[in-house]
C-alpha cells in the first residue's frame, strides 16, 4: 500500500505483498492478519527513522538539529548539496598542526607555500579543463609538502583524485582518495569521492562502507551520498538475494499464515470444506470425526490434510492427482499451484495457474480464482500491467465474484489509485454484504487518502467510519487493526492500544498483531523493554514470522547491537516468500554490516535508542 509522502519510500520493496500479504493475502493490504503493511508503519513508529529505498539504509533518528555546513575549516568540511568537483583551496591546518616555532621553521614555512602555489596552479588548470597539467601541479604539491603536514597533503591527494577523476581513471582515484583518507579518516570529499570510484570499478561492498561513513559525517543531510547508498544497497540486495533464492529450501508457512491467507477468499473452491459427494458414505455418518476418504483420488486426499493442518503432504498428492489426469484435475492446479505460492515457488506455481486459466472448460470460480493469484504474484514481481489484465479479465469471466473486486482494490491501493480501489470495495460489498474485510479496507484506503492528502475533515470522515465498522463487525479482527493504526497516525496511542488489545483477543495466535502493538509502545511511551517483550512474543508464537525478525533486527540497529540486528535479518531472509523481499532484507542486512565495517575502521556510530 502507498504510504504518506514523507515516507513513502520506505515501502518501495514493500510494495509488491507475498502470497498472504497485501494483494491476494490472507487478512487484507494493511492488516495484521499477515503484515502487510509493516515497513511504512515501522518508519513511523521507531522515532521516525530514515529508511531509503531498498530498505535500507540508516535507522536512526532523523529530528536533530541541522549542523551549520558553511564556513568549516577543516578538509573535511561539508557542503550539503554541493557536487564536490572543484579542487579545494588551502586547507586550515589541523589542531595541533599549526607552523612550528624554532630553528629550522622557516624552511618548512616555504616548502609548505611551495607546495600550496603548486597546487593553486593546478587549481587553475583543473578550472580550464586541463587535467593532465592540473595533475602534474598536484603530483608536485604531494613531493613539496612537509609529510607531517597531514591535512595539506590529504587535500592535495584529493584535488588529485578529482582530476583522475574527471579523466575516469577510477583505479587511480580510489587510490589517492586512500591516501587523502589515511592522512585525514573523516574527509568527507575523499570518502564520497573514493566510493563514487569504487562504484565505477564494481567494488560493491567497499563503496557501501565508504558512503556509510558519508552518511554519518554529514549528519544524513546530503541528498546525493543518501541516493548513492541507497543504489548501491539495492544492488547488493538483489545480486544476493537472486543466487540466494534460487538455491533456497521452500518451508511452509505458520499454520496461522495458511489459514489468514486462505480467509481472505470466500469463492474460492478448493477452501472450502469437504462436500458431502466428496465423502464416502461412512464417513457422512461419522460427524466429529476425522474424514477418511475412500476414493482414489489425489486431490480428495489433499483435501482431507487441508483439513488436518497437515500442510506438507498436499503438493504431492494434487501432483498425483494431475498425473492421473483425474477427476479433480483443475482444482488439483490450482491447489497445488496456490501451495507453491505459500511456500515462494513462484516459477513452479505459473504453469499450473496458466493452466487452469486456459482451461475453457473448468469452473469458472477455478478460473476466476487461478487469475487472482496470478494477478497477485505479477504485482510481487512488479509487473503491475500484467497483474491489472489478469484482475480485470477476472472481472470480466466472472463479474459476480466478490473476491475479484477485493483483491483487485488492494492491488489499486498498491498503485496509489484509491478511488478506483473504493469503487471495487464497494462493489464487493454489494455483492457480498456481509464482507467485513473488504468494509475494513475501504474505510482504511479512504483514510490513507484523507491522511496523505492532509484533509482534516475527510480524516474525521474516516475515523467514524472505523467506528462504525468495528462496531457493526465486532468480531472482525481486521477492523480493530486497520483502525488502532489509524490512531496511531493521529497519535491517539492509548485508543490504539486498545484497539490492538480486541484484536489480540480475537487472535490471540496471531503474531503480526504483537509486533504492531509492540512498536506503538516504542512510538507511546518510548517503552523499549516492553516494545522487544511484545515483538519477543510475536516469535514465540510463530517462529515463521519474518516480520517480528525483521522488525527486531531493525530495532537492534537502533540500539547499536549489529551482531544482533545482523542474525535477526538473516533469520528474516531464511522465511522470506519473495525474492524482491528477500532483496530488501539482505539490504537491511548489507546496512547493519557496514555500519560495522565504519564503526571499526573510523569509530563512526550513528545515534542510537
Amino acid at each position: 500500500m502507498a504510504a504518506s509522502k514523507p515516507v513513502e519510500a520506505a515501502v518501495v520493496a514493500a510494495a509488491a505483498p507475498s502470497p498472504g500479504s497485501g494483494v491476494g493475502g490472507g487478512g487484507g493490504t494493511a492488516g495484521p492478519g499477515t503484515g502487510g503493511l509493516p515497513r511504512w508503519q515501522l518508519a513511523l513508529a521507531v522515532g521516525a527513522p530514515l529508511l531509503l529505498g531498498a530498505g535500507a539504509v540508516y535507522l536512526w533518528n532523523r529530528q536533530r538539529r541541522r549542523r551549520e555546513t558553511g564556513g568549516r575549516g577543516d578538509a573535511g568540511g561539508l557542503k550539503r548539496n554541493s557536487e564536490r568537483k572543484t579542487p579545494e583551496g588551502r586547507a586550515s591546518p589541523a589542531p595541533g598542526s599549526g607552523h612550528p616555532e624554532g630553528p629550522g621553521a622557516h624552511l618548512e614555512m616555504n616548502s609548505l607555500d611551495r607546495a600550496q602555489a603548486a597546487k593553486n596552479k593546478g587549481n587553475k588548470y583543473f578550472k580550464a579543463g586541463k587535467y593532465e597539467q592540473a595533475i602534474q601541479c598536484y603530483t608536485e604539491a604531494i613531493s613539496l609538502c612537509p609529510t607531517e603536514k597531514n591535512v595539506d597533503l590529504s587535500t592535495f591527494y584529493q584535488n588529485r583524485a578529482a582530476a583522475f577523476e574527471q579523466l575516469q581513471k577510477w583505479k587511480e582515484v580510489a587510490q589517492d582518495c586512500t591516501k587523502a583518507v589515511e592522512l585525514n579518516p573523516k574527509y568527507v570529499k575523499a570518502l564520497f569521492r573514493r566510493a563514487k570510484a569504487h562504484e565505477k570499478l564494481d567494488n560493491k561492498k567497499e563503496c557501501l562502507e565508504d558512503v556509510t561513513a558519508v552518511c554519518i559525517l554529514e549528519g544524513f543531510q546530503n541528498q546525493q551520498s543518501m541516493l548513492l547508498a541507497d543504489k548501491v544497497l539495492k544492488l547488493l540486495g538483489k545480486e544476493k538475494a537472486k543466487e540466494k533464492y534460487k538455491n533456497r529450501e521452500p518451508l511452509m508457512p505458520s499454520p496461522q499464515f495458511i489459514k489468514s491467507y486462505f480467509s481472505s477468499f470466500t469463492d474460492d473452491i478448493i477452501s472450502q470444506p469437504m462436500l458431502k459427494g466428496e465423502k464416502s458414505d461412512e464417513d457422512k455418518d461419522k460427524e466429529g470425526e476425522a474424514l477418511e476418504v475412500k476414493e482414489n483420488s489425489g486431490y480428495l486426499k489433499a483435501k482431507q490434510y487441508m483439513e488436518e493442518e497437515n500442510y506438507d503432504k498436499i503438493i504431492s498428492e494434487c501432483s498425483k492427482e494431475i498425473d492421473a489426469q483425474g477427476k479433480y484435475m483443475a482444482e488439483a492446479l490450482l491447489l497445488r499451484a496456490t501451495f507453491y505460492l505459500l511456500i515462494g515457488n513462484a516459477n513452479a506455481a505459473k504453469p499450473d495457474l496458466d493452466k487452469v486459466i486456459s482451461l475453457k472448460e473448468a469452473n469458472v470460480k477455478l478460473r476466476a480464482n487461478a487469475l487472482i493469484k496470478r494477478g497477485s504474484m505479477y504485482m510481487q514481481q512488479q509487473q503491475p500491467l500484467l497483474s491489472t489484465q489478469d484482475f480485470n479479465m477476472a472481472a470480466d469471466i466472472d463479474p459476480q465474484n466478490a473476491d475479484v473486486y477485493h483483491h483487485r482494490g488492494q492491488l489499486k491501493i498498491l498503485l496509489d489509485q484509491v478511488e478506483e480501489a473504493v469503487a471495487d470495495f464497494d462493489e464487493c460489498i454489494r455483492l457480498r454484504p456481509e464482507s467485513a474485510l473488504a468494509q475494513a479496507q475501504k474505510c482504511f484506503a479512504l483514510y490513507r487518502q484523507a491522511y496523505t492528502g492532509n484533509n482534516s475533515s475527510q480524516i474525521q470522515a474516516a475515523m467514524k467510519g472505523f467506528e462504525e465498522v468495528i462496531k457493526k463487525f465486532p468480531k472482525c479482527a481486521e477492523g480493530y487493526a486497520l483502525y488502532a493504526q489509524a490512531l496511531t497516525d493521529q497519535q491517539q496511542f492509548g485508543k490504539a492500544d486498545e484497539m490492538y488489545d480486541k484484536c489480540i483477543d480475537l487472535e490471540p495466535d496471531n503474531a503480526t498483531t504483537y509486533v504492531h502493538k509492540g512498536l506503538l509502545q516504542l512510538q507511546w511511551k518510548q517503552d523499549l523493554d516492553r516494545g522487544l517483550e511484545l515483538i519477543s512474543k510475536a516469535i514465540e508464537i510463530d517462529n515463521k514470522c519474518d516480520f517480528a525478525y525483521e522488525t527486531m533486527g531493525t530495532i537492534e540497529v537502533q540500539r547499536g547491537n549489529m551482531e544482533k540486528a545482523i542474525d535477526m535479518f538473516n533469520k528474516a531472509i531464511n522465511l522470506a516468500k519473495s525474492e524482491m523481499e528477500m532483496a530488501h532484507l539482505y539490504s537491511l542486512c548489507d546496512a547493519a554490516h557496514a555500519q560495522t565495517e565504519v564503526a571499526k575502521k573510523y569509530g563512526l556510530k550513528p545515534p542510537t535508542l
